[in-house]
């Protein structure tokens, strides 16, 4: 096998492992606004259990596309990279990616998937191992996440709620049934809707700084990167005149010394997307749009709630 052939078996090789193990995140580009429209961030222990539902987000919230957090553990996680840094590698997800960066180094210099076993070492044996390996990966990260709720409800872990009660406050915001095992007091909802507005705001001027003080390290990550592929694409997003229509709360929570509160948010905002060089608008429109989404707070003991995370809705 000529290094020709080679390279060609390895891009080959390496578009099987992108379908089949990375879920590939394409936004609308009329999803500009801050979070790009994609589920992104941490709940603390209960980032890969969907908030409940509520009147104002009926629908399930999707998972997240983007975060830190690994299965079984709470807080913000470490961030990592590489194929497997997704929700449910863990462990096996490096494992299998050990795997694979072995056999692929292997056939790119001669080798075969696994050093020269014969019957393997074509084309079409490299691709049916690759899917092997990605199946039982799949196979044994599934049972680890089992293995890791049951363990979860097991230790007495608060059970989540159910649909809160539609009744709504002065700023927009439903109190909820008040069986949350946190309560959410008006300040606290005052202060959901105020980061809404802020968080866009600091969005649309790019003040990085900002949006350090108002989010999580892990979500101002996520602002910041979004941020430069704008400037790359020499686009500026500008979203104006957000305004919370209806919200509620999906689920509150503390962990250790952290509470957290889930809160489903509809409202509207005029979202755009400026040329940087001339200011024609190139995407979005000046109508006003809704969005509904699932916002997540954290608040440390004695601190200020900020952003942990942003999901989207069916």
């Amino acid at each position: 096998m000529n290094f020709r052939q080679r390279t060609f078996g390895l891009v080959q090789a390496l578009a099987v492992i992108l379908s089949l193990a990375v879920p590939l995140v394409v936004a609308s580009s009329a999803d500009a606004r801050i979070g790009g429209g994609i589920s992104s961030g941490s709940r603390g222990s209960r980032t890969f259990s969907a908030p409940p539902s509520t009147s104002t987000a009926p629908s399930a919230a999707r998972p997240f596309n983007r975060t830190y957090t690994n299965p079984g553990s709470s807080g913000f996680g470490t961030p990592g990279g590489g194929f497997f840094n997704r929700p449910g590698s863990g462990l096996f997800g490096g494992l299998a990616a050990g795997f694979l960066g072995a056999g692929l180094l292997g056939m790119l210099f001669g080798g075969g998937l696994f050093g020269g076993i014969g019957g393997f070492s074509s084309i079409i044996g490299l691709l049916l191992q690759i899917a092997l390996i990605v199946f039982l990966v799949r196979l044994a990260m599934s049972w680890w996440q089992r293995r890791q709720e049951m363990g979860t409800a097991y230790a007495g872990g608060p059970a989540p709620l159910g649909a809160q009660a539609s009744f709504r406050s002065p700023t927009g915001f439903g109190l909820g049934s008040g069986s949350a095992p946190l309560q959410i007091l008006p300040a606290d909802y005052e202060a959901f809707e105020r980061l809404l507005g802020e968080t866009q705001a600091a969005w649309s001027n790019e003040d990085v700084g900002r949006l350090r003080t108002l989010a999580t390290p892990e979500m101002a990550s996520y602002f910041s990167r979004d941020l430069e592929q704008n400037r790359a694409r020499n686009v500026v997003n500008k979203v104006s005149g957000t305004r919370l229509l209806q919200g509620d709360l999906a689920e509150a929570w503390r962990e250790g010394d952290t509470d957290y509160a889930s809160v489903a948010m509809r409202y509207s905002l005029i979202d755009t997307t400026l040329d940087r060089t001339t200011g024609r608008m190139v995407e979005g429109s000046q109508q006003p749009e809704e969005v509904t989404e699932v916002w997540t707070f954290l608040r440390p003991r004695g601190g200020n709630w900020i952003l942990s995370a942003i999901q989207q809705t069916s």
